[in-house]
């Protein structure tokens, strides 16, 4: 017999909570008190820190997720949802078009993952992350319901967390974040106003498919009857999948390399400036987000936003261009240092390290580009160093300390590359020391491979290993 969660309860108790001064929550034990709720929420299955895994319907279902959430009593129906698939992309695009809609005065909520720097980034309202207390507060309620589940994920426990906070914050609408693939994820027990999917490319194999096609399947599931559907650019073969999935489920599609066009207008470290136009009318945006690819986010953004507007909702284009020019979206062809040049992206798979190495020949034609590389063990490691090697003035090998990173003295086995451009460091702080070694003014250095790698960086450099 299933077990129903009091939500009542629950809110009734976070209000008391929410409104105790500091210290009768426990001045000083608030760090303690969340790295307790963190280290609980590990000890659950963590799909995400394990090697080599593999699809099976024990692991990947919704059913368990249904009931989970069914106990709580439904809060991811409180609220309108963005729902947001693909595999490169669709962070960005949650930014901007979350961005868009917080200029619009809408109170925002956004679920994405992975985190960079902390856990609570992946659950935030109108840019503010939840606070340590607050994430602590709603593990510790829901604990009883946790534990009446079993075989329950770490991701599964923390998208319930951002439908409850998000539900208890009375939030406008939610742009929700796909976890892995689509139909099979957590998050795909909303109904969303419109659904969203970003560029499709080969990533996660061993559990989405080996091709294209396979992965684009995976990726559809989260188109539901008569729901809208925004489809960025892709490859043909997958764009007319999607298309079919869509046409099957009766759901309105656009496609977005069909109905929007950009002109650039220039570019800089700063920001790019370009024009987005459809049939009706054309838009100067000006992004800090740097690449072509995110041109084709920000336009796959302005056509989820168009469509919100055609459903009621008021978001303005002067909205559109305030949002997206103010939009922080970390780790992806950012720069962290000017001298010396340090840049530091979340590429990694084959599309993305092609996207990378197009967005460093843009601004850096003449640099000399000393890569610091480490990746995760069921990445396409050779795939991605073959593009990009030829390019390579110099090539760091390392490891972030996630446990799905391949260790650098595997690394250098598996590539078994003697020329002298390749070197290895088994840490972050070694990698980058010995890219400075390298580094002069015609050079930049680089960190990629993964978002794990290019989050180590970020934060050995604040703490000032140059």
């Amino acid at each position: 017999m299933c077990q129903f969660f009091d939500l009542s309860s629950l809110l009734a108790n976070i209000s008391i909570e929410y409104n105790m001064p500091h210290y009768f929550f426990g001045k000083g034990k608030t760090m303690d008190k969340y790295q307790a709720a963190l280290n609980y929420l590990y000890s659950f299955v963590d799909y995400s820190l394990t090697k080599n895994l593999r699809y099976s319907p024990e692991k990947f279902n919704l059913e368990r997720m249904n009931s989970f959430m069914m106990r709580l009593d439904n809060p991811q129906f409180d609220y309108p949802v963005i729902h947001v698939a693909g595999t490169k992309g669709k962070g960005s695009t949650c930014a901007l078009i979350s961005n868009a809609l917080l200029m619009a005065k809408y109170k925002v909520g956004f679920y994405s993952s992975p985190h960079l720097s902390d856990y609570t980034e992946r659950i935030r309202i109108n840019n503010k992350y939840i606070s340590r207390r607050e994430f602590t507060r709603i593990i510790e309620i829901m604990k009883p319901v946790i534990e009446s589940i079993p075989e329950i994920s770490t991701f599964e426990i923390t998208t319930a967390i951002a439908f409850l906070y998000f539900s208890f914050q009375k939030i406008d609408i939610a742009v929700v974040e796909v976890g892995l693939g689509g139909r099979l994820d957590a998050t795909n027990i909303v109904f969303p106003l419109i659904s969203v999917i970003t560029s499709i490319s080969k990533d996660h194999t061993k559990i989405l498919g080996k091709t294209l096609e396979k992965i684009a399947t995976e990726k559809a599931g989260i188109i539901k009857k008569n729901i809208p559907v925004i489809i960025a650019p892709q490859n043909k073969k997958v764009l007319d999948l999607l298309i079919k999935n869509a046409k099957e489920k009766k759901s309105h599609f656009i496609d977005v390399s069909k109905q929007y066009k950009y002109k650039v207008v220039s570019f800089s470290l700063e920001k790019q400036i370009f024009w987005i136009s459809n049939d009706q009318k054309q838009l100067r945006i000006e992004l800090p987000l740097l690449g072509l690819h995110q041109i084709e986010n920000a336009m796959t953004s302005k056509a989820a936003l168009d469509q919100i507007n055609e459903l009621g909702w008021h978001i303005s284009d002067k909205n559109i261009q305030t949002g997206f020019s103010k939009v922080k979206w970390p780790g992806r062809f950012e720069v962290i240092s000017r001298q010396p040049m340090v840049i530091v992206d979340s590429a990694h798979n084959v599309d993305s390290v092609r996207k990378l190495l197009r967005t460093l020949n843009t601004y850096f034609i003449n640099k000399k580009i000393i890569l610091i590389f480490g990746a995760s063990e069921d990445k396409d490691i050779q795939g991605m160093l073959k593009i990009i090697k030829p390019r390579m003035g110099k090539i760091i090998l390392t490891n972030s300390e996630h446990p799905r990173a391949i260790p650098v003295e595997k690394l250098l086995h598996i590539i078994d590359d003697k020329s002298t451009i390749i070197e290895g460091s088994p840490s972050i702080k070694g990698a980058i020391k010995l890219a400075l070694k390298y580094y002069d003014d015609d050079s930049v250095i680089v960190g990629a491979g993964s978002i794990f790698l290019a989050s180590a960086i970020r934060e050995e450099w604040k703490k000032g290993s140059k």
